[in-house]
């Protein structure tokens, strides 16, 4: 099963991705948790580029070829021998992040977009879809308190050097896809203090491993 979170900056992934796979463990769920961008050695190398403040010149078509080749080489390493392993895999970040951040907040065309990730990633979409949503006043205020905490989180401070508005399209395109995809889709009241996000989320993953399974797991 392939599980992917989604969220402005702020929105508590980092937490909650914990959350989820100790959840999972003591389900005797065989889990891995990754991140894109960087889930790979080489894609570690790409985020450092697509996150680095003083890159703020990037061209928009750049960063999502960037993108791309990330994710390519995330898929090819980690994810898919990790699912035919029987694993279920959570990831920070995926293909709804690019359609959100390039396309609705960018300005890209969201078809090209899909029509370059079914061309190299093979239109991969996850089984579930967790939406961390909240106010982008509220995600930024967290996560640059975490910036200001920790010195190497300035080094990745580049999106949320974005002004407002471009965090409201963020956030505005995750609810848009949300709604047209309902059933892969479960938004997530983030706004909530972390053990009250974690309790949703538990609640969705609960149900979903139930469908799944018949009603009997």
């Amino acid at each position: 099963m392939f599980i992917t979170l989604e969220g402005i900056e702020g929105s508590g992934k980092t937490t909650q991705i914990q959350a989820i796979a100790r959840w999972l463990t003591a389900a005797g769920r065989d889990c891995l948790t990754t991140r894109e961008p960087g889930g790979t050695s080489i894609g570690g190398q790409i985020r450092s580029v697509l996150l680095h403040p003083d890159n703020s010149d990037l061209a928009p078509a750049a960063e999502l070829l960037l993108y791309v080749a990330d994710r390519v080489q995330h898929l090819e390493t980690v994810v898919r021998p990790a699912l035919a392993a029987g694993k279920v895999v959570v990831c920070d970040r995926y293909f709804d992040a690019t359609l959100v951040y390039q396309g609705y907040a960018r300005g890209l065309d969201k078809d090209m977009i899909r029509r370059l990730h079914h061309l190299a990633c093979k239109g991969m979409t996850p089984d579930l879809t967790l939406l961390l949503d909240l106010e982008p006043e509220a995600g930024l205020a967290r996560a640059w308190r975490r910036i200001d905490s920790d010195t190497a989180h300035v080094m990745e401070s580049r999106f949320e050097k974005e002004k407002l508005l471009f965090h409201q399209r963020v956030r505005a395109g995750y609810l848009d896809l949300a709604r047209r995809e309902p059933r892969r889709f479960a938004i997530i009241d983030a706004a909530l203090d972390p053990q009250a996000v974690t309790a949703q989320i538990e609640t969705v993953l609960k149900a979903n491993f139930q469908q799944r399974s018949g009603g009997t797991d």
